[in-house]
């Protein structure tokens, strides 16, 4: 009974995400735009469990270079409505739209001059009327049996907020060196702040054949070291190409023989490489700029030093230092 009646919750969540999608409408597209093309604040109201809600949306939409601050309604009508500047747009965040703290709050925030957004569930109630742009979040039903605790409704607000944040990551263009600037603290943060030799994998670790190697030797390599790549160098160690599991993948569809190929026939011939003391943010923005997983580190000179892979940047399992 326990198990199934989580079932039912997430199902119930799943469902007031999922019919959330036939309302991203012109209003949305509307409301991207006025917070883009102004480079205003985003100040987010809203009371209970909409407003923790709020607080969650205001730290994504910071973390990811769009500016914004919860203004808590009650608070806001005792002095903090000082804070609010003309130039600002209001989100305000209410499931039933008759909140009666935000309701008195809008007008007030209108008469500073800011363009008020609402988040609600009922698009023809009072909070609906005040504002300059309705985003519908309305669920058919809440998970609470009882139909009484905010459930389905708040993570249709939150969802739509991670909306919101997500198309103004891709229109501010937000990129991995920025966000590594709004987290220094946090793992990633510290990540990015290494070089890549801080994180590259040395000696054993790289795999690699020399130039000459049958595609037998080449694919054992590969599935040796378990990286999906193995580089192809002269014997000095300087590279002259990479032989990746999506090469050998497009080969076979063009039905050819690889086990008679060699090495040289199937790599890639100069790839795209960084130095040892290349920032890791800027590894990271060149494998997603050539959706790349795998970067050769290499000398000045072309002489393979090392090999960085995405997950050592962003961490999967344990966090490697020069392959230990």
């Amino acid at each position: 009974m326990i198990i199934k009646q989580a079932i039912e919750v997430l199902k119930i969540e799943a469902e007031g995400i999922l019919n959330l999608i036939d309302r991203i409408d012109h209003n949305f597209t509307q409301m991207v735009e006025l917070i883009y093309s102004t480079k205003v604040r985003v100040i987010v109201g809203g009371i209970g469990k909409s407003g923790l809600v709020g607080q969650k949306i205001v730290a994504t939409l910071n973390s990811t270079g769009t500016r914004s601050f919860f203004l808590h309604p009650v608070e806001a009508m005792h002095g903090d409505l000082g804070i609010v500047c003309p130039d600002d747009i209001f989100l305000a965040l209410s499931n039933s739209g008759e909140t009666d703290e935000l309701n008195i709050l809008l007008p007030n925030i209108r008469r500073i001059g800011c363009k008020i957004i609402t988040f609600t569930g009922n698009k023809t109630s009072t909070m609906a009327g005040l504002s300059d742009l309705v985003i519908d979040t309305g669920v058919g039903r809440e998970a609470c049996p009882l139909g009484l605790a905010p459930t389905a409704s708040t993570t249709a607000l939150l969802a739509m907020g991670d909306a919101l944040a997500v198309v103004l990551i891709h229109k501010k263009k937000f990129k991995s060196s920025d966000f590594k600037r709004f987290h220094p603290g946090g793992a990633l943060g510290q990540r990015l702040c290494k070089k890549v030799s801080d994180l590259m994998l040395t000696g054993k670790s790289v795999p690699y054949v020399f130039a000459g190697s049958t595609m037998e030797e080449a694919l054992s390599k590969i599935d040796c070291l378990k990286l999906g790549a193995t580089l192809v160098v002269k014997k000095d160690r300087t590279l002259v190409g990479i032989i990746t599991d999506g090469d050998i993948r497009r080969l076979i569809l063009k039905k050819t023989p690889v086990f008679e190929l060699m090495a040289e026939d199937a790599m890639t011939k100069n790839p795209r490489t960084v130095g040892p003391n290349t920032a890791a943010y800027d590894a990271l923005n060149m494998m997603e700029k050539y959706q790349i997983t795998i970067l050769p580190i290499t000398s000045p000179s072309g002489k393979v030093q090392g090999i960085l892979h995405l997950h050592d940047i962003l961490g999967k399992g344990g966090f490697k230092f020069n392959g230990t």
